[in-house]
């Protein structure tokens, strides 16, 4: 909770710095994006390898510097041994949202960001044949990460990114009640188009 109030503290500040006058661009872009996952920690006593995941993000800019954005992820870890026997998969699925402060550098077609906000997950733990087997049900978690903005053209951009993300699930399985801590950070590469 420290860390999202300091990062709406930093927003904050950042804009108030910053404000210059609207622009004519337009406010609404999509963003797809997608790399790897590297575990923090274990999972309820659980070694992750990488993983990988993707987003899909409808953002809206409703100040120069300053917009919000809302969409849906999902993220994959496999491991050897799990609590839940060989060879099982856990993806965490669900809703982000969020505020987004970017600004140019100088005058070029860069511009760095820094974004967080809240996520609305769970996760699913599944077999090798793909089934799920144990499902958290979906509670609230948060990221925030930063990146580049790299403009290619009017409409389109190149966006790396990394991003922090913590969701805390609780696990009921066959009576027995297991924390899982899914905390993890994200390399992405994503394509923006504006509208």
């Amino acid at each position: 909770m420290k860390t999202l109030k300091l990062l709406t503290t930093l927003i904050i500040v950042l804009f108030a710095t910053n404000a210059t006058a609207q622009d004519q661009a337009s406010r609404f872009s999509f963003e797809l994006n997608g790399g790897p996952s590297f575990a923090l920690q274990e999972l309820g006593d659980t070694d992750l390898k990488t993983g990988g995941g993707f987003e899909g993000l409808l953002h809206y800019r409703f100040m120069p510097h300053l917009g919000a954005y809302a969409g849906w992820g999902w993220n994959k870890f496999a491991s050897n041994e799990t609590f839940e026997g060989a060879d099982v998969d856990f993806e965490e699925t669900g809703y982000v949202f969020g505020l987004q402060f970017k600004h140019p550098i100088n005058q070029s077609s860069l511009s760095w960001y820094v974004r967080g906000g809240g996520l609305y997950n769970h996760i699913e733990v599944e077999n090798t044949d793909g089934d799920i087997i144990e499902d958290t049900g979906h509670g609230l978690g948060f990221h925030a990460g930063t990146g580049l903005h790299i403009q290619l053209s009017n409409k389109w951009s190149i966006i790396p990114s990394v991003t922090f993300h913590s969701l805390s699930r609780d696990l009921n399985s066959d009576g027995i009640n297991t924390t899982l801590d899914l905390i993890y950070l994200s390399g992405r590469v994503g394509i923006l188009k504006t509208f």
